[in-house]
C-alpha cells in the first residue's frame, strides 16, 4: 500500500487539535501526554476533559468525576468564539453521552480529521471506570474515522469477536482489519500484536487499498510493560500525521518514540505504577516539522 497522507502541513501553520481525553492529576496517560506529545509536534492542542481522576485506574485509590454535565456549554463557548479545528483526536470517555459530543464537534468542525482511539480496555479487559453501554455507544465513533486506532481488546469490543489474545497470526490480523473497516473507519492502525519473538507489531490497513496491501511495523520488545504506552503512542501518531507524515510512516515513528521513551522511563523512580516518563525523548517529534 502506498503510504496515506492525510494532512498537508503548511510548515509556517500551527493546526489545531482537540484533544478529547480524560485528565489524571498523577500518571502519564490521556491529556497529560496528548497536551505535550501533540505540542512536541507543532500542534496546538484544545483540551476537552472528558472526566477528571486523581491518578490515572492501575492505582489502588484513585478519585473519578464524570464532567459530561459541563460539556455543552464548553463547546458552545468555543462556538460563540469562532475556534477552529484542524483535527479532533478522542480518547477515554467519561460516559456513553460523550460519544454524541463528539459526533457534535464532527458535524461543527467537517473538515477536520476524525483521530479515534477508542480507549475501552487492555489484556482482555475493560477499565474499571466503563460499562457495556459506553462501550456500546463508543462504536459509533468506528464509522468515518480517518484514524482508528484500536489494540486487540479495544479491536475485539468494538467488532463483537472474543479476545484473541496478543498472539494474532496473519489470517486473524487480515480478519479483524477487515471488520474494523467494515465498521466504516477509513484507515486502522491495530496495536500491540504479540508474536512471541521478541517483537512487537502494529498493522495499518486502508479501506481505499483493502486488507491485503495492508503495513506492518515492528519494534523491539522491551522485557517490562508500562501504562501509559498506549494513549503515548495513539498521540505521536496523530503528531506525526498532522506534521504531514503517511500514516505508516506514523505508526512507525510512534512505535520508536514509544520504545524509546520506555528505555528513559526505566531510570526513573517507581515507574511500574506512575507510567511511561517521555519528556527526554520529544525532541524526536518536534525534529519531524523543524
Amino acid at each position: 500500500m502506498s503510504d496515506v497522507i492525510l494532512y498537508d502541513r503548511d510548515p509556517r501553520y500551527i493546526p489545531r487539535v482537540a484533544a478529547v481525553h480524560d485528565m489524571c492529576g498523577y500518571g502519564k496517560c490521556s491529556l497529560t501526554a496528548a497536551i505535550p506529545i501533540l505540542s512536541a509536534a507543532g500542534c496546538d492542542v484544545c483540551p476537552v476533559p472528558t472526566a477528571l481522576f486523581s491518578a490515572h485506574t492501575m492505582y489502588r485509590d484513585y478519585t473519578f468525576h464524570d464532567t459530561t454535565e459541563i460539556l455543552p456549554a464548553y463547546l458552545d463557548a468555543w462556538r460563540k468564539e469562532n475556534v477552529d479545528l484542524d483535527g479532533v483526536y478522542s480518547g477515554f470517555l467519561g460516559s456513553a453521552e460523550q460519544v454524541a459530543l463528539i459526533q457534535r464537534l464532527y458535524r461543527e468542525y467537517p473538515h477536520a480529521l476524525r483521530l479515534v482511539d477508542p480507549v475501552m480496555g487492555d489484556g482482555g479487559k475493560m477499565y474499571p471506570t466503563y460499562t457495556a453501554e459506553l462501550c456500546e455507544a463508543t462504536k459509533a465513533l468506528a464509522d468515518g474515522a480517518d484514524v482508528l486506532m484500536p489494540n486487540l481488546t479495544e479491536a475485539s469490543i468494538l467488532t463483537g469477536r472474543d479476545y484473541p489474545g496478543q498472539d494474532l497470526d496473519d489470517a486473524g490480523v487480515d480478519a479483524m482489519l477487515g471488520a474494523l473497516l467494515d465498521m466504516g473507519a477509513k484507515n486502522v492502525v491495530l496495536k500491540g500484536i504479540d508474536r512471541g519473538d521478541g517483537m512487537l507489531r502494529n498493522f495499518v490497513a486502508s479501506a481505499s487499498a483493502g486488507v491485503a496491501a495492508k503495513v506492518e511495523n515492528a519494534h523491539v520488545k522491551l522485557p517490562y510493560m508500562i501504562h501509559g504506552t498506549g494513549d503515548a503512542f495513539a498521540s505521536a501518531l496523530c503528531g506525526a500525521v498532522m506534521a504531514g507524515k503517511g500514516l505508516a510512516e506514523s505508526a512507525h515513528v510512534a512505535g520508536e518514540f514509544v520504545r524509546h521513551a520506555m528505555e528513559s522511563t526505566r531510570n526513573q523512580p517507581h515507574f511500574e505504577e506512575r507510567g511511561v516518563s517521555f519528556e527526554l525523548n520529544l525532541g524526536e517529534l518536534t525534529g519531524l516539522v523543524g
